[in-house]
């Protein structure tokens, strides 16, 4: 079984319930365990949340206030990618592949959106889009299925 949708969102806050939602009601549709649909659209949305905060720039015109959520159920893994048209993220240090993710205080109101997705997820991906600018955050996890799983992967 294979399923991929992809939206292409404004940067508003609504957009991130409708994306969760879309997530949320095709695992259920195809059986997929709540408890790991749950933990992907808790992702979804940190990500979406990251994507209408800080991935546009009014100078590079209208594309930067939308960004893409494309949605992948391959088998036995779901995989997830958000992608904006914003700076994107700083270039990440020598030797390194990615820029570092911080944890920031548990008592903070911002900044624990990737740290999260990385809690959640198997394999998190953090970049930039190569010579357009703008960040790309992708995931994935192993899904489990319900016992009465209509779409379930054989």
């Amino acid at each position: 079984m294979s399923i991929w949708w992809s939206l292409h969102l404004r940067r508003e806050a609504a957009s991130v319930p409708l994306a969760r939602r879309l997530l949320i009601g095709t695992m259920e549709t195809a059986g997929v365990d709540p408890d790991i649909s749950y933990d992907l659209s808790v992702a979804l949305s940190e990500a979406c949340a990251n994507a209408v905060e800080h991935g546009g720039d009014t100078g590079r015109g209208p594309g930067s206030e939308a960004y893409r959520v494309t949605a992948y159920l391959d088998g036995e893994k779901c995989r997830i990618e958000v992608a904006d048209a914003g700076p994107g993220f700083p270039a990440a240090s020598a030797g390194r592949s990615r820029p570092p993710v911080r944890p920031a205080h548990s008592d903070a109101e911002n900044g624990r959106g990737l740290c999260l997705i990385e809690e959640l997820a198997d394999h998190v991906h953090i970049g930039n889009k190569p010579g357009r600018g703008g960040a790309v955050v992708s995931f994935d996890k192993v899904l489990k299925w319900r016992s009465d799983a209509p779409l379930m992967a054989v």
